[in-house]
């Protein structure tokens, strides 16, 4: 770890000690002797329900909250209007209990001191933060220019920090869940059928009839609607094809799992072009009528044989050919799912070009079965003044990476570090909702970053890992305790949902709109706040369409009529996609002329030296990222990651079930804390499993601290991009090591 001037600060007792649980996660289980008289209690009890969709995860399903007489948060559930979740909350949407719950949230703003030559926090009334905070907004702006201040954010909160960031005038935005997520398959979609894929996807799983996943987890991460419609799929009879090296639970629903080698998709997508092409299986008349470059497609994959793939993925040939066949048997109605999380080996953009171009040849696009054309309600902007115009932003730190449509959070951590060719210096953080230490890949990067700023304020519910290395931090109210913007999502058709506060802010927390607005009227914006709670706001925009916050508290989601047209395509419809060309481009013009590859290469990947297993890593059902490990509901379900390893690796290297190891990825950098050993037929001989968001270091997190191995701590090798700016972080390998080497650093 990096040598820190900024030292890292435990958050102490200050901002998060005094409140005794009265209830262990057990107990909310309902393994409490107490528990028949606590029944008999509650049901003579009268329940208040309160609209709202969760946080918990980006799919934000509409719910409802109930709290009894005494102003408790009792129970969350679906509301059955929402086509997001069809009245179904997924474990951990029923769990967002446990964040409001939760005693060690952050509790009262804290700010950076010195007392007897150490740093610590020391409580600070709002007034006196925020103040401060005002005073760094200025102060930046005058010696830097506003953009010289970063705001870096995910989630709800998020948009009331960019509508302060962009009014003060910086556009120098990002989030992790474009760079490190989701974006190379927006690029790669949207260049091929000139549209992003977006959240929720457009897929129609429930009426597919056959569903390919490329290293896509339904099923683990919980992904409300898809995986509902997911299971009527396997009910009515669709075919599942699972591409994985590790048996997930989807792969374990499928009807052919190729466990294929990591880092050869490519191969696989070229070679089941080949089939589709060279067997005359495609979808003639649809290619005809919407595709372009078909002609050049067809003379690029014409090598790409089974044959040739199977020497590189270690899939067979006839496999190649039997699943391409079924793909093409069911198709219209085949769905290559776009996946989430594609941040994988550098050329991630590609690898989506090549599974779009796939749906292009199946007719996919637009047809029932395949992917529908999305439709959301605009939501009105709430009147404000015109945003300044900012001299750089993201586009100008990202600008060699030309597909790139939103701010790139580690060129945001590269312009922050201090150099002398630096023309665009960021002095100061705001980060809000992410805990970067955690979700961005080579610490040392932005620990160093953080060391170069000026100052940095972290908003968040708890005292997560980047707390620590702030100079104020805000503690943020739950989602069960704010009002928020309306939810308006891309789906089969329009719909809005509301968040009402259930109940009152705990502690001395505060929801963000109000510490968005509070910095913007101490810093000379007030016009662009005009309202006296954003209450108003939402009350004015559902007026507008067409609805009133009294009908929207009573139902929580209005669902609306499609006007953008059908959701498919009519035989021999004339259309125009959104590319340059109105076509399904098979070969980009725009790639060529930016001076990369029109069509997707195979281009080989390192594989691990010996002794070392490739770092896989997935998500649990039962949580989000890294910040529900603590939440006392969903940490009873899943307390710790553990270690997937073949059994003949294990057979090797001697490992027992549930032993505990540790791990050294290929910079000898050493996990902190021990992982148990599963030992399963589940993932390949060449790599190990885990899921991600395990292993925090911060004690305050009595649940989560030391509890697994954190996946980001071992990912030092990363990948980008080139097209947008994607972090490709599955190039990391890992060795097992049964010793503690901690323990002669033990004290």
């Amino acid at each position: 770890m990096a040598t820190s001037r900024r030292k890292f600060i435990k958050i102490s007792a200050l901002g998060i000690g005094g409140l005794a649980t009265s209830a262990s996660a057990l107990n909310l289980m309902g393994m409490n002797p107490l528990l028949d008289a606590a029944v008999k209690k509650n049901i003579a009890k009268k329940f208040t329900r309160s609209a709202t969709y969760c946080e918990v995860c980006f799919w934000k399903c509409a719910g409802w909250v109930y709290t009894d007489e005494e102003g408790k948060v009792t129970k969350i559930t679906g509301n059955e209007d929402d086509t997001h979740c069809n009245g179904r909350l997924c474990p951990r949407g029923t769990g967002g209990v446990g964040m409001y719950n939760d005693e060690d949230r952050l509790k009262t703003p804290l700010i950076r001191t010195t007392i007897g030559g150490e740093e610590t926090f020391r409580e600070a009334s709002w007034e006196e933060a925020l103040d401060l905070i005002a005073s760094k907004f200025k102060g930046i702006k005058e010696k830097y220019g506003p953009e010289s201040f970063a705001l870096l954010k995910h989630g709800s909160p998020g948009s009331h920090f960019e509508h302060l960031f962009k009014a003060y005038g910086s556009d120098t935005i990002a989030e992790p869940a474009y760079a490190q997520c989701r974006g190379p398959r927006e690029t790669g979609f949207g260049l091929t059928f000139g549209s992003w894929v977006g959240s929720p996807e457009p897929a129609d799983i429930r009426d597919t009839k056959c569903l390919v996943l490329i290293g896509s987890h339904l099923g683990e991460n919980m992904h409300n609607s898809p995986v509902q419609e997911m299971s009527d799929a396997i009910d009515n009879g669709a075919t599942i094809i699972t591409v994985d090296p590790r048996l997930s639970t989807a792969a374990s629903k499928s009807n052919h799992w190729l466990a294929i080698k990591p880092g050869t998709d490519i191969a696989l997508l070229l070679s089941w072009m080949h089939v589709l092409i060279e067997e005359g299986l495609y979808n003639k008349k649809y290619v005809e009528k919407y595709g372009l470059g078909f002609d050049q497609l067809k003379a690029h994959v014409r090598t790409y044989t089974p044959e040739w793939a199977y020497g590189i993925t270690t899939i067979e040939p006839d496999v190649i050919r039997k699943t391409a066949r079924v793909m093409a048997a069911a198709a219209p109605s085949t769905i290559i799912h776009p996946g989430r999380h594609v941040t994988w080996y550098g050329d991630d953009s590609q690898r989506a070009r090549a599974m779009a171009i796939l749906n292009g040849l199946l007719g996919s696009w637009g047809n029932r079965g395949g992917f529908y054309f999305k439709e959301s309600l605009k939501v009105p902007t709430y009147p404000h003044p015109e945003y300044p115009k900012p001299k750089w932003g993201w586009e100008e730190i990202g600008e060699k990476y030309p597909f790139a449509q939103m701010g790139i959070t580690t060129e945001v951590i590269k312009a922050t570090i201090e150099n002398d060719h630096n023309e665009h210096p960021i002095k100061a953080w705001m980060v809000a909702g992410t805990n970067l230490t955690q979700s961005l890949p080579q610490q040392e990067k932005t620990i160093k970053a953080i060391n170069a700023l000026e100052f940095l304020v972290v908003v968040d519910t708890m005292p997560m890992e980047i707390t620590g290395y702030a100079d104020v931090v805000l503690p943020e109210c739950t989602y069960l305790e704010r009002y928020d913007g309306i939810r308006s999502a891309t789906n089969r058709n329009p719909s809005i949902a509301v968040r009402i506060p259930a109940v009152k802010p705990k502690y001395n927390s505060k929801p963000a709109w109000w510490i968005s607005k509070q910095i913007g009227e101490r810093i000379g914006l007030s016009e662009y706040f005009d309202y006296n709670d954003f209450e108003e706001v939402i009350e004015w925009q559902l007026n507008k369409l067409g609805t009133s916050l009294e009908e929207m508290k009573k139902i929580g989601v209005k669902n609306f009529e499609r006007t953008s047209g059908p959701l498919f395509l009519k035989d021999g419809q004339d259309y125009q996609f959104w590319t340059p060309s109105g076509k399904v481009e098979f070969y980009s013009q725009q790639l060529a002329d930016k001076g990369f590859d029109p069509m997707p290469v195979y281009t080989p990947h390192p594989q691990p030296p010996q002794g070392y297993y490739r770092l896989n890593y997935g998500r649990s059902p039962m949580h989000t990222f890294s910040r529900t490990i603590n939440n006392p509901n969903l940490s009873d379900l899943k307390d710790e990651n553990t270690l997937w390893v073949n059994p003949k690796v294990a057979r090797i290297l001697g490992l027992k079930k549930y032993q505990e190891v540790w791990l050294k990825n290929q910079d000898g950098i050493v996990s902190s804390f021990p992982i148990k050993v599963r030992i399963t037929e589940r993932i390949r001989w060449d790599s190990v499993y885990m899921y991600h968001g395990f292993g925090h270091n911060n004690k305050k997190l009595s649940r989560a601290y030391g509890k697994g191995v954190s996946d980001t701590e071992l990912i030092s090798q990363t990948v980008i991009d080139p097209l947008m700016g994607g972090t490709g972080l599955r190039g990391n390998f890992v060795s097992i090591l049964t010793e503690n080497p901690h323990k002669n650093l033990e004290i």
